[in-house]
């Protein structure tokens, strides 16, 4: 089974052409990115780092670690904030 996913980045939407030139090259964002990815957070032990085969599928656990990275870089500590 899969994980839920989003829009993938590369997708066109309008203005500008893609999700991913809202970005700039320098952002820290492209960091935690490339950080992440490179990670296998099986190997480190997280427990639902391959998704299951039965019931709804969960987030990837890629893309919560790099919201809660980019979260406690900018001191934000809810969604509420």
């Amino acid at each position: 089974m899969r994980y839920i996913e989003g829009i993938h980045r590369k997708s066109k939407i309008a203005l500008p052409e893609y999700v991913d030139d809202y970005v700039t090259e320098d952002n820290p964002v492209r960091i935690i990115d490339a950080f992440v990815e490179t990670i296998d957070l099986g190997e480190l032990g997280f427990k639902n780092a391959t998704p299951k085969e039965r019931g709804r599928p969960g987030y990837n656990p890629k893309d919560l670690l790099k919201l809660y990275i980019y979260g406690y870089m900018n001191k934000i500590t809810s969604s509420r904030k």
